[in-house]
């Protein structure tokens, strides 16, 4: 029998207690259990850290790769940056023979393929970083004050952003069985609309819209 042990990593204990970012983790879990995984299997443990994933030294995650090499389970995560956000720990782990690790996300991948793509994904956060600092130069070089009206536009910002999660979030049960039913986003914007649910702005539903609550969904 196939034995897991899942982990799973918020950012923030708001998200921990609101389940936002949780729910996207366990229905990408689940998909992988019901569709990719070998049966039968068996799911023994589950780990929660509600910790920056620049933070390596996280007490459930360590159970977590304790109790999946204990029990020869295999250690089961939604997305790659759950486990961290830095290429280095991540190779700590592809390099442990006595560690089983499956990413939902990424099915079919093995731990040189995952390793790639941890190192991908630093080296593009490494690039948008230098990116921001560069247009922020220029701007001050331009003459641009920086600080109070940036600060304010960050925060108008981060509202919109929780706003627009907590639409997605309120959608999630409707939208996502759809899609993983085969319905189009065409299909799924005519039910949303049909069934008198609104868009942020009020108006009908676009086939657009729907992929952009979609995506929004996976990102958190």
């Amino acid at each position: 029998m196939q034995r897991y042990v899942i982990y799973k990593r918020v950012s923030t204990a708001d998200q921990g207690r609101s389940g936002l970012g949780l729910a996207a983790q366990d229905r990408d879990i689940g998909l992988y259990l019901e569709t990719y995984s070998p049966e039968p299997f068996e799911v023994i443990e589950e780990y929660l850290d509600i910790q920056s994933g620049k933070d390596d030294d996280r007490p459930e995650l360590a159970k977590a790769i304790d109790n999946a090499k204990r029990d020869k389970a295999t250690l089961l995560v939604a997305k790659l940056d759950r486990l961290s956000r830095k290429v280095s720990f991540i190779a700590q782990l592809m390099d442990d023979p006595k560690l089983a690790l499956r990413v939902a996300s990424m099915p079919y991948a093995d731990k040189f393929q995952l390793h790639i793509y941890a190192a991908l994904a630093e080296q593009e956060r490494d690039f948008i970083s230098q990116r921001t600092k560069a247009a922020l130069r220029q701007a001050k070089e331009r003459g641009v004050k920086l600080g109070g009206l940036r600060d304010a536009t960050m925060q108008r910002n981060k509202v919109i952003q929780t706003q627009a999660n907590k639409r997605a979030d309120k959608l999630e049960s409707v939208v996502v069985p759809m899609r993983q039913q085969g319905a189009s986003l065409r299909d799924i914007a005519a039910a949303l609309s049909k069934a008198g649910v609104q868009t942020a702005r009020g108006g009908q539903w676009q086939a657009s819209q729907v992929k952009r609550v979609l995506e929004r969904l996976e990102r958190i």
